[in-house]
C-alpha cells in the first residue's frame, strides 16, 4: 500500500491549526513583523507547491516547520545580514515570556541574534517552541546528541553575552 497523501484541504486545516508557530518562528529570525509574514507567506507557497513530497502527512508539522526555518534563512541572507556568533543564556530562557520586561525581552533577541542560525533554531524551538529534543533533532535532520550539544553550546554562548551586557550597563 502507498503512502497516504494530504490534500489541499487538510494542508489548510494543518496549516491554519499553526499559523501562530510558524509567525514566531519566523519573527525569531527576522525580528519584524512584515518580515515574518513575508516569510510565512513563501513557506505556504513552498508547502502547497512541494505538498507531493510529503511522504506521511503525520509529519506536516516537522515538514512545514524545516520548510518556515529554510525560508527564514533564505530571507535573512538575501537581506546580506551578518549574524557574528559570539555569546549567550540560560537563566533568562527559564523565565516565562510573558513575565519578561521589555528591557529583558530585547536582551534575550540581542543574545540569541549573536548565535548561528542553526544554533538559533536550536534555541527557538526549544523554548520558544517547546519542541522536545526528538523533535528538533528529526526537523534539522541531526542527532538527537549533536542536538543537545548544540543547544547547550548556544545557552553558555547567550549567558556570556548577557552577564557581559549587565556590566557594561
Amino acid at each position: 500500500m502507498g503512502a497516504a497523501v494530504m490534500d489541499k484541504f487538510r494542508f489548510a486545516q494543518e496549516l491554519q491549526s499553526r499559523k501562530e508557530k510558524y509567525y514566531r518562528i519566523a519573527y525569531s529570525y527576522v525580528k519584524n513583523e512584515q518580515d515574518a509574514l513575508d516569510i510565512v507567506g513563501e513557506a505556504v507557497c513552498k508547502g502547497l507547491r512541494t505538498l507531493g513530497t510529503l511522504r506521511e502527512p503525520d509529519y506536516f508539522d516537522t515538514w512545514m516547520t524545516r520548510i518556515v526555518i529554510n525560508a527564514a534563512i533564505d530571507f535573512t541572507r538575501r537581506r546580506s545580514r551578518v549574524t557574528l556568533c559570539e555569546d549567550g543564556a540560560l537563566e533568562i530562557l527559564a523565565v516565562p515570556e510573558e513575565e519578561l520586561t521589555p528591557e529583558d525581552s530585547m536582551d534575550l533577541y540581542q543574545a540569541l541574534d549573536t548565535l548561528s542560525k542553526r544554533d538559533q533554531v536550536c534555541v527557538t524551538l526549544r523554548y520558544f517552541e517547546e519542541q522536545s529534543f526528538v523533535q528538533i533533532a528529526r526537523i534539522l535532520q541531526e542527532p538527537e546528541t549533536t542536538v543537545k550539544s548544540r543547544l547547550y553550546r548556544a545557552l553558555g554562548k547567550m549567558r556570556g553575552f548577557l552577564e557581559k551586557g549587565a556590566y557594561e550597563s
